[in-house]
This record gives C-alpha cells, structure tokens and sequence, in this order.
C-alpha cells in the first residue's frame, strides 16, 4: 500500500493518514515513545544482537517512512532531524497549529456550514455531500458534530419542492430521532419521482419500448389497409422501398423524350413512327399539332353555321309576320 502524501494542506486529514499507516508498518511505536537503543554488551549473545539490530532497524524505517510521505518542500524543512519523533513534533508544531487557531478554524467552517443552501437545479445526493465534507474537516479539528445537527441543517435549507416529503415525515415520524441516511433516502426517492414525472430520464428500457409500440401499429394499419400483397409488415415494407429504390437506380432515361417511366423503343417521340393524321414522322395522332388545329377550326365552323341557323330562323319568323 503506498504511503499517503503531505503537501502542507489539511494537515489534520493527513496526520490520521500517516499514523494509520505506521501502526500498519508497525513503525508507529518508535514515533510514539522514542525509545533509546542501548549498545550491545560485550561478548553479546544472538538474541541480543538480533534484538539491537531490530530496534535500531525499526527507528531507520519509521524515519525513512516520515521521508516518504511528505512532499520535496517539506522533506528540505525536515531532512536535518535525525528521529522519527522529532520529524513528527516540527509538522504537528508547523502545521497543526495552537488551540487558538484551531478554534478559529473550526469557527470558520462552522460559519460556513450555517450559511449552506441548497439550489433548485442541485440534487440531494450533491448538497448533501457539500454539507459532510465540511462537518468531516470540523471533527478532524478536534470538535464533535452529531448527524442529528446535519439533519436538522438539511430540513431548514431545502427548497419548497421538498415540503410535501418534510410534512409526510413530520406526520409519521419523530424527526429528531430519524437517521440521516434515512433523510436522504426520502428525498432521493422523491427526486427521482418528479424527474420521472417530467419524462426526463430517457433509459434504453423506455425507448424499446415506444419502438415496439410503433411497430405494433405498423403492423395493425397493414392488416387493415392491405391486400395481401403489401404492406404486411414494416420490416417488408422497407424491404420492398429498397427494391423499389434499386430498381429506379437501374432504369435508364428515354433518349427521345428524356423520360423514365418507358423504354426508348415504345417512346411515342421516336423519329421512326408516324402519325395517322398528318401521316408525318416523329410523332402519334395524340400529340398531332394539326390534328389540334383541325379540331379548331372544326368548332368554328359549327359556331359559324349555329349563328347562320339562328339567323335565318329569326329572318322567316319576321317575313311570316309581315
């Protein structure tokens, strides 16, 4: 397990750090105490020898130790001690502070804790993690701070979506006995209530299943609207749109007409037919100008002689009453 570093920040967090630490290395001892070594007697025995060698071996470890868990600055500060235990004294004395500074910053983060609220467009889960962050720098300062303070500071600093939750718990529940877990845990629950309400969680499960829907659909318009050789599925469907596609891909345009729904050879604009009319080339009688033009002068001449008619049946009708 790697040894945790100090920068020089948050002296208090690391402290606890390094000391559980040591005590894992069983190095915290020669720190706490500082024993002395005594030198060997003479004609020492092997137990004694291998006893001196292990006191003396654990003091060079624990001090090393303190070398490895502190940045380069610092390590220039310390590197002149020659203990574990004076290393230890220069950083708690440096660092930690007096009991009149401690208490200033534990004023601090009390302040801050106070002033906390929570935002609308923040989640319970995050306010709540901003709220122990601080606590946990207050208790690492010597200075207790019980969940049910938390509790209280997370109900007066809600916004109002959150009443109804609050008023359901008042009514159920003594709130100053209920948990903070079990706090968060209601307003979470409520969270995720509303957040599902306004659609705005999109999950795989939802979209599946408004696909499967518009397939059913689909398939219930095809069973009305066909007639057996269409639109029996939307799968088939697109299958037959690709076909569709790929077999306009392969038409080719008439050269005569510039169209594509005939082959050049029935193209009725071809310079090889002839028209029944005019008995011209490079056209049909449907599309004959002089047919058009004959057709014209036809219904003038039927107006021309309708108009003669009328007038000689106006001009007998006057000489009969002359």
């Amino acid at each position: 397990m790697a040894p945790p570093v100090f920068d020089g920040e948050n002296y208090q967090a690391c402290a606890v750090k390094m000391a559980a630490y040591m005590e894992g290395c069983d190095l915290w001892e020669t720190v706490e105490n500082d024993y002395e070594v005594a030198p060997l007697p003479e004609n020492p025995t092997m137990n004694q020898i291998k006893y001196h060698k292990e006191r003396t071996t654990r003091k060079a470890k624990a001090k090393s130790c303190l070398f490895a868990t502190v940045s380069p600055t610092i390590f220039t500060r310390i590197m002149r001690y020659g203990s574990a235990k004076a290393i230890w004294d220069f950083l708690k004395s440096e660092y930690e502070g007096d009991e009149r500074v401690r208490g200033m910053k534990v004023l601090n983060l009390l302040r801050e804790f106070e002033r906390q609220q929570m935002d609308d467009a923040e989640t319970v889960k995050e306010y709540a993690k901003r709220l122990i962050e601080i606590v946990d720098k207050i208790r690492v300062l010597g200075t207790d701070i019980k969940d049910d303070r938390i509790v209280q500071k997370i109900l007066i600093s809600l916004p109002e979506k959150f009443e109804a939750t609050i008023a359901s718990l008042e009514n159920t529940k003594d709130l100053s006995e209920i948990k903070l877990a079990e706090l968060l845990s209601a307003l979470q629950a409520q969270e995720q209530r509303r957040m599902i309400r306004r659609g705005e969680p999109k999950e795989g499960a939802l979209q599946a299943k408004l696909q499967l829907n518009a397939v059913g659909k689909g398939k219930k318009w095809s069973q009305r609207k066909g007639d057996g050789e269409g639109f029996k599925s939307v799968a088939r469907s697109k299958g037959s749109s690709t076909q569709d596609q790929s077999k306009k891909g392969k038409q080719t345009t008439c050269k005569h007409c510039g169209k594509t729904n005939h082959p050049h050879y029935r193209c009725w604009r071809r310079p090889d037919v002839k028209c029944r009319k005019c008995h011209k080339m490079g056209h049909i009688d449907r599309f004959c100008k002089e047919k058009s033009t004959q057709q014209q002068n036809e219904a003038q001449v039927a107006q021309e002689d309708e108009h003669l008619f009328v007038a000689s049946c106006y001009a007998s009708s006057t000489a009969g009453s002359g």
